[in-house]
C-alpha cells in the first residue's frame, strides 16, 4: 500500500514537473523570437538609416556653384565740394566766407540746383600759427597769424546730367575769387535691394540648372536641398573686371554705370 503510494506521488511530482518545464521552454521561445525581430527592425532602421545618409551626406549629393551680373545705371548723385577763407581776425575770416558761401549758392541755383537738393554744412574754424626762429634757425616761439575758415556742401539730386555740368565746370567759382575744390560725384541705385533680388534669383537659377546636367550625368536624380549658400554682392564700375571684386563685397560709388554678381551655392541629395 505505501509502495502504490510512494509511486503515485512520484507520478504527480513527475508530471508537475514536465509541465512546469514545458512553460520554461515556452518563455525561452517567446523572448528569442522578441530579440530576433527585435534584432530584424534595427538592421532595417540602421541599414535605412545608412542609405538615406549616402543619399543626403554633402560627400554623396550634387553641389554647384551658380553666379548671376546685371548691368545697371544709377539713378542718384551725390556731389561734394568745399571753400576756405582766412581773416586777420575771426569776424573778419566770417565775414568772407559769408560772403563766399553766398557767391557759391546763388551760382548753384543759377545752375538749376534747388534749395531742397543743396545743404551747406557748419563753418569749422582754426587759429592759424607762424613759427618764429633766430637768425641761427633755433627755434623761438609759436604764435598767432589769423584764422582759417572752411565749409563744405553736398548736392543730392536725382537729375545727375545736370549735376554732372555743374561738378565739371566750377570756372566763374574760381574768377569770383573763391577757394573752392570739387570733388568727383558719388552714384547710388535706390532701387538697389530690387536688384539684388533679381540677381539673387538668377544665381539660384543657375545653379540648379548646373546641378540638373550634372545629376543627368551620371544618370542620377536629385533628391531633397540639403543647404544653399549665398555669397557677397559685387558691385563695380561697369566693364572694371573681376580686378574689383573683393573677399567682403565691392561698392563702388565712382561710375554712373556698374555691374552687380552674386553667387549661390546649392546642395542637393542624390536618388
Amino acid at each position: 500500500m505505501d509502495e502504490k503510494k510512494e509511486t503515485v506521488s512520484q507520478q504527480t511530482e513527475y508530471e508537475r514537473d514536465r509541465r512546469k518545464g514545458g512553460l520554461g521552454d515556452w518563455k525561452a521561445i517567446i523572448i528569442a523570437l522578441i530579440a530576433g525581430i527585435t534584432a530584424i527592425i534595427c538592421v532595417i532602421i540602421f541599414s535605412g538609416n545608412l542609405m538615406n545618409y549616402k543619399k543626403t551626406a554633402g560627400a554623396g549629393g550634387l553641389t554647384a556653384t551658380g553666379s548671376a551680373n546685371l548691368d545697371f545705371e544709377s539713378d542718384l548723385i551725390v556731389w561734394r565740394g568745399n571753400f576756405s577763407t582766412y581773416g586777420a581776425t575771426p569776424k573778419e575770416a566770417y565775414a568772407v566766407i559769408k560772403r563766399d558761401s553766398e557767391i557759391v549758392k546763388d551760382y548753384l541755383l543759377e545752375n538749376g540746383v534747388s534749395e531742397d537738393e543743396l545743404v551747406f554744412s557748419s563753418v569749422d574754424i582754426s587759429q592759424r600759427y607762424r613759427t618764429e626762429y633766430d637768425e641761427n634757425g633755433n627755434y623761438i616761439r609759436d604764435y598767432p597769424d589769423g584764422y582759417d575758415l572752411y565749409q563744405s556742401l553736398s548736392v543730392t539730386s536725382v537729375d545727375i546730367d545736370k549735376v554732372e555740368n555743374i561738378s565739371r565746370d566750377i570756372t566763374k567759382l574760381i574768377e569770383s575769387g573763391v577757394e573752392f575744390v570739387s570733388n568727383s560725384p558719388e552714384y547710388y541705385c535706390t532701387k538697389l535691394d530690387e536688384v539684388k533680388l533679381e540677381l539673387i534669383e538668377k544665381a539660384t537659377d543657375n545653379a540648379k540648372q548646373r546641378i540638373d546636367i550634372m545629376a543627368a550625368g551620371t544618370g542620377s536624380r536629385t533628391g531633397e536641398l540639403l543647404s544653399a549658400n549665398l555669397g557677397v554682392f559685387q558691385i563695380t564700375a561697369k566693364n572694371s573686371g573681376s580686378g574689383e571684386y573683393s573677399y567682403d563685397g565691392a561698392f563702388d560709388t565712382s561710375s554712373r554705370y556698374k555691374t552687380a554678381m552674386i553667387t549661390v551655392k546649392l546642395n542637393y541629395a542624390v536618388e
